[in-house]
């Protein structure tokens, strides 16, 4: 890692309150230099000078732990080290990121004592990154070749989830990794959460919803108007896919039409805000739509935000006799027939339920059914959920009635366990609750007719325990991100 830039050894180090301000001075300073050089190239194509695109990196923030005495001891799963030595990575949006940065380094700094130093690192910033749309210097003969041949572009080989994976290799005399994703693989991410969801990555939610149905987002917009509209209500703005934001106040009709009017369907997986006006985090949700691939790709992505907490809520088929259309599944544990990460996380490799987001969903569903103890078990069923990577599975059932019935499997979906093993591996508390829509082995298959019911009585329900869910996990944050998603060689940062 580069030094250039850091504090003189003969200086204590900051505090992280300076230090992220001088991560925000030295990222500001970059990117202004990047835009200038762009901007100097487009009109008058003046290359800029091995010197001057020096100026275009990412600052590094540094942590150093030297310990001399007895060790601090925390329960903590985060912000703490594992071993003595320095730590580094390099970091982007400093300022987006600010509340994250204090709240990992203020406990490595009183608590353990590490010196913490902020510099420039050898990261160079694409400059993809430092404009709004990625192309408004490509003019008319100028190509994205010609500006990649004076200008730093992303280079995929350079963007990677090593640490998070657990594959890199400690090398002696260089740093360890000071968090899962350096700069440049979240800068990446943010760019393709936009493409992806149509919504800003700034208005991007701590809390996340995941769904495979259209009809829980309208449910969820029909509850964000109501909150809009309650006058003591915590809630402010609702960000739609394209950027437009219905406000609190705004006429229910614009408030309507603004929402008929978004361009969601551009999106291959639109995403919907609904922010605070606290510092305590709103709700987004997500329609990654059927399937494990999109479930993957969104996670990936949204992981960089270092959400608290994502939560998946959808449908699924019930494998036993006893369970009834609109019936729940809490799952426990996960059958992962889709494939989509047995590379990463060998499926060999237990994926926990996290006991706080159970536990939270379980109350949550006596709060909006009303319904407890026996009564609430004859509905909300714990157990296996199987997930697979083709929707026809039924027509393999010869082959995996065995394996299914091995693993005691109560559902199955094609979602669920792509997301709960991302969580797991990307360090984001999981947890899935789904609801019965059809019994693909017991001939009750999902007609239109008996559909049509169904998502009228379950949906709003069901999207009710997911947002009561994550309003009792708001009160967990210390416990909520467990232990259990934390190795033994870890990154200091959450």
């Amino acid at each position: 890692m580069n030094v250039s830039g850091a504090d003189s050894p003969g200086r204590s180090g900051l505090t992280p309150e300076q230090a992220v301000d001088r991560l925000e001075l030295l990222h500001a300073s970059a990117s202004d230099a990047l835009r200038e050089a762009l901007a100097l190239f487009t009109r008058s194509g003046v290359v800029p000078t091995a010197e001057q695109r020096r100026a275009f990196r990412y600052p590094e923030l540094r942590v150093d732990w030297q310990p001399s005495g007895a060790i601090h001891f925390t329960r903590r799963a985060w912000a703490k080290f594992q071993t003595p030595g320095l730590y580094s990575t390099t970091i982007t949006q400093p300022a987006f990121f600010r509340r994250y940065l204090l709240e990992q380094l203020r406990p490595l700094a009183d608590e353990f004592g590490a010196r913490i130093e902020v510099g420039t690192s050898d990261q160079e910033i694409p400059y993809p990154f430092v404009t709004e749309a990625g192309d408004e210097f490509i003019h008319g003969e100028l190509s994205v070749s010609e500006l990649a041949r004076h200008f730093p572009t992303p280079v995929l080989a350079n963007v990677g989830d090593e640490i998070a994976d657990g594959t890199w290799v400690f090398e002696r005399r260089r740093s360890r990794p000071l968090a899962l994703f350096d700069a440049l693989r979240i800068d990446f991410s943010l760019r393709r959460l936009i493409h992806y969801t149509g919504t800003d990555w700034h208005t991007i939610q701590p809390w996340i919803l995941f769904t495979n149905y259209q009809r829980y987002v309208d449910q969820f917009l029909a509850w964000a108007l109501e909150e809009l509209a309650s006058p003591a209500g915590p809630y402010a703005h609702l960000v739609l896919p394209g950027g437009a934001v219905v406000r609190r106040g705004d006429d229910p009709a614009f408030a309507s039409a603004s929402i008929a009017a978004a361009p969601w369907h551009r999106f291959q997986m639109p995403a919907y805000s609904l922010q605070r006006s606290d510092d305590r985090g709103g709700v987004t949700i997500v329609n990654i739509g059927i399937g494990p691939s999109n479930a993957k790709n969104a996670t990936d992505h949204l992981a960089v935000l270092r959400p608290h907490c994502w939560l998946m809520i959808g449908h699924c088929g019930g494998l036993r006799q006893s369970q009834t259309i609109g019936d729940y599944v809490l799952a426990h544990a996960y059958m992962r027939r889709d494939r989509i990460l047995d590379d990463l996380v060998p499926p060999e490799v237990p994926v926990p339920a996290l006991a706080e987001v159970q536990l939270a969903l379980q109350a949550a569903a006596e709060r909006v059914t009303g319904q407890r103890g026996e009564q609430l078990k004859r509905r909300l069923r714990t157990g296996t959920v199987v997930s697979y990577d083709d929707r026809n599975w039924e027509f393999r059932w010869s082959q995996e009635r065995r394996r299914i019935n091995l693993g005691r499997a109560i559902a199955v979906d094609m979602e669920s366990a792509a997301l709960a093993t991302q969580g797991y591996r990307l360090r984001v508390p999981y947890g899935t609750l789904l609801c019965v829509s059809d019994k693909p082995l017991h001939g009750e298959i999902k007609l239109p007719g008996a559909a049509t019911s169904f998502y009228q009585r379950a949906v709003g329900e069901h999207l009710r325990i997911g947002l009561e869910a994550i309003d009792l996990l708001r009160g967990e944050l210390g416990s909520l991100h467990s232990r259990k998603l934390r190795s033994f060689d870890e990154p200091p940062f959450r």
